[in-house]
């Protein structure tokens, strides 16, 4: 698997606003701003629909991604993912995870700090 994941092991291929945002889909940003609004119980609008990926520096990012505190963290510890960090699994990542309706995140971290996957 030759995956772009971000800190905390999602597949940006497979998110549905990195998808949108890069095909500059505004349909799309509609329809992932109305599944994330009924999922998450806020109101997201399409215009917040965009992200060139959490690891990318200077690119757009996802609302929440400017201020998750995974992220923070391995950019300040400057790890290519949670899967690399010495403290792997800890009380940020665990609640991250926790929240996210899919299970490859925690398996791609797995898989990244058993060796069989690179994060970049």
């Amino acid at each position: 698997m030759n995956a772009r994941l971000s800190y905390c092991g999602i597949d940006c291929s497979a998110c549905p606003t990195y998808r949108a945002t890069q095909a500059d889909d505004d349909a799309k940003r509609a329809k992932v701003a109305a599944f994330w609004s009924r999922m998450f119980g806020t109101e997201i609008a399409p215009s917040d629909i965009n992200c060139d990926g959490c690891r990318k520096d200077g690119g757009r990012l996802f609302g929440h991604c400017r201020t998750c505190a995974v992220r923070l963290c391995a950019r300040d510890r400057a790890l290519a993912s949670c899967g690399r960090c010495g403290e792997y699994s800890c009380d940020k990542l665990d609640g991250l995870l926790a929240l996210l309706p899919m299970e490859e995140p925690r398996k791609n971290l797995d898989a990244i700090r058993q060796g069989s996957m690179d994060p970049l």
